[in-house]
């Protein structure tokens, strides 16, 4: 595969094959969309413009029309050849999707532009978080929000997932690793808008099997070692 910025760390061939499947839809984007839009409530009204960042094969697309209803969305991904996956799945579902082929270091749209940004299991492929970060805010309007879930270093530095999948090793942060990096560049969230889900496919050692056995109780939050967290972070009318 060719990607468009050495910013962005490629899957292998079976996790980029993995992305395309239902159970990557059903059981982890389904479910992120839907966690992530019980926090947001009312905040956004719908008809706004909605920025898929790393939309990869386009599998969200259906998932977050029927979630927010945006009057438009764009996708953007470093892929070009999941840019053509993604416009074949968008004629599928009879969705007008706009897509970028391009880095979300440097995202090719105007300032103010975007109602949301959908930021799923893309950020820890970034090697330049902190600049992607910057254009999430700055193609934001005022009041709009990212939808930001992703992945944690507990989760990324295992075995399945280093052996199955490929990430920069070097920029992976905690739960709250990535909370501080989105309350420092001024996202604005409470508590509320805060989810630790604590899912059976994020936990590698044994997938929650010994759990659903009834051998083992789930560590409670505080005590665990977080595998996943989802924000709903807004950013303020009145921005720096």
């Amino acid at each position: 595969m060719t990607y468009a910025s050495a910013t962005y760390v490629p899957e292998t061939r079976l996790g980029f094959r993995f992305l395309g499947t239902h159970t990557w839809q059903h059981h982890v984007l389904r479910v992120a969309i839907n966690d992530l839009k019980r926090m947001r409530g009312d905040a956004v009204p719908r008809g706004g413009v909605l920025l898929d960042v790393g939309c990869g094969q386009g599998r969200s697309f259906r998932l977050l029309h029927e979630a927010f209803q945006p009057a438009r969305m764009v996708g953007l991904d470093a892929d070009p050849h999941s840019i053509v996956l993604s416009r074949e799945e968008a004629g599928r579902q009879q969705l007008a999707v706009d897509l970028i082929t391009g880095d979300c270091a440097r995202i090719d749209l105007p300032d103010g532009s975007m109602d949301v940004v959908f930021c799923h299991q893309t950020f820890h492929h970034l090697v330049e978080q902190e600049k992607a970060l910057d254009e999430f805010w700055r193609v934001l309007k005022p009041g709009g929000l990212l939808m930001f879930a992703e992945s944690t270093k507990a989760y990324i530095d295992t075995w399945v997932i280093r052996w199955f999948f490929r990430h920069p090793m070097h920029v992976q942060k905690s739960a709250d690793e990535y909370i501080a990096m989105l309350r420092e560049r001024g996202f604005e969230f409470g508590p509320e808008h805060v989810s630790l889900p604590y899912l059976w496919w994020s936990r590698s050692r044994d997938f929650g099997l010994l759990e659903r056995w009834g051998l083992r109780t789930p560590p409670p939050p505080g005590i665990r070692e977080e595998t996943l967290v989802n924000v709903v972070a807004r950013k303020p009318l009145a921005h720096a």
